[in-house]
């Protein structure tokens, strides 16, 4: 993609500036793109934050907003890669073939391609195949760039080691989408084929979506994939292999946090008869339905877990792997008397704790004059909640809200640690 000198230094010289202003201000100079150049100063923006490593190359070519918004993260992209190498093994990655059906921007190509001998790049945009290739000469990838639909390549491709497929989440009118069957490719439709067509079929879907129905739709799933960065779930990962024998792990990662779950051959007769996912012979408790009653007041600790951890809702598994305690079924807040440091979330002292008895909470919070709130399996909202305790939002206290499972309701009033 040809961007000429008066361009290129148009670029240089406002590659900081507000895009919208540069807009309206416009050029007099001709010669100069000014539609690509805005293209390229939002889009280093952008990269600057999620994909550092292209933002510190000056030759790489930046798609429309849409497509950089949508693309994977730098983070997300090498945690893939990982995953990908961990499959197939350095080995035989390195004589095998990677095949990435649905290309953009090329973000996930690039990095899940590495080490593969073979590397082939689909997509059926024009302007994005242009981009990436271009951008893959830049990055010395070497890779085949082939412009067409994920369906009819992989009709005619041969065998490869691994697929990958993000689908597009937007129907043609711009609106989002969710379930499997209404992305761009229906990879239930393709399913026969790429399980004929790949050792591994790693899937990017959205993390609005249930993953245990897409197990369930998607029959071949061993491993899922629940990626969060800082905190914010961004992707859920399945990976298919045609010798699955039924799920076997669940991965929940917030940035270097790692919280696996395995499956267990027998679950406690109260979450089989509750709510229980099973795959094969395997099965994975989903919610920790205990029924234990916690006395709270002898605990100096309380967590909060990530937001992958929340999304898997492997609350029994946490309690299985740490010395912690769910405060009631539905809170998905624990406690304990000692410090988990290594816990995967949030960790917080416990300095005092409220019924909401006015007197109780007046000699509570006499010293309080703003907080940072939390609501959970509770009876009023968070803007609710602030109004009847006369709150500002912020500062250094947290209070969290919660129903015990003895149907009492308490503030936890706490201060982060870490």
């Amino acid at each position: 993609m040809f961007i000429n000198e008066a361009t290129r230094s148009f670029i240089r010289q406002h590659q900081d500036e507000d895009v919208r202003k540069l807009a309206l201000q416009g050029t007099k100079d001709a010669t100069i793109d000014l539609s690509m150049a805005l293209q390229q100063i939002a889009g280093r923006q952008i990269a600057r934050k999620k994909l550092p490593s292209w933002a510190a190359i000056e030759d790489i070519v930046y798609p429309p907003h849409l497509n950089m918004e949508q693309c994977s993260s730098e983070q997300t992209a090498r945690y893939k890669a990982k995953v990908v190498q961990q499959l197939v093994g350095s080995k035989s990655s390195s004589n095998g073939s990677f095949v990435d059906l649905t290309g953009g921007f090329g973000v996930d190509f690039y990095w899940m391609s590495q080490g593969f001998q073979q590397r082939n790049y689909v997509e059926q945009n024009d302007e994005l195949c242009t981009i990436s290739s271009e951008n893959f000469r830049t990055l010395g990838l070497d890779s085949t760039v082939l412009r067409g639909s994920a369906a009819e390549f992989l009709a005619t491709m041969p065998p490869a080691d691994v697929i990958y497929l993000d689908p597009a989440r937007r129907n043609e009118h711009g609106g989002r989408t969710y379930s499997i069957e209404d992305c761009t490719p229906n990879v239930l439709e393709l399913l026969p084929l790429l399980m004929e067509k790949a050792r591994f079929v790693v899937l990017k879907l959205s993390p609005m979506l249930d993953w245990r129905k897409a197990v369930e739709d998607l029959k071949y799933v061993s491993e899922v994939h629940i990626i969060s960065v800082n905190n914010d779930c961004k992707e859920l990962l399945l990976v298919l292999g045609r010798e699955s024998k039924g799920l076997q792990s669940i991965l929940c990662i917030n940035d270097d946090s790692v919280f696996r779950r395995f499956p267990v051959k027998k679950l406690p007769v109260s979450a089989v008869e509750t709510d229980s996912f099973l795959r094969g012979n395997c099965q994975f408790p989903l919610w920790e339905l205990n029924g234990k009653t916690i006395s709270v007041e002898d605990k100096q600790y309380l967590y909060e877990p990530n937001a992958s951890i929340m999304k898997a809702g492997c609350f029994m598994a946490v309690e299985e792997q740490y010395p912690v305690q769910q405060l009631s079924p539905n809170s998905h807040l624990f406690v304990s008397s000692v410090e988990i440091t290594d816990f995967p979330g949030r960790k917080f002292q416990i300095t005092a704790i409220s019924s909401m008895n006015k007197q109780e909470l007046r000699a509570t919070l006499k010293d309080i004059r703003q907080a940072n709130i939390t609501v959970r399996n509770f009876p009023m909202t968070v803007d609710q909640l602030r109004k009847k305790l006369k709150l500002k939002d912020g500062g250094d206290c947290f209070i969290f809200a919660t129903t015990m499972a003895d149907g009492q309701h308490k503030l936890l009033i706490c201060r982060k640690i870490g």
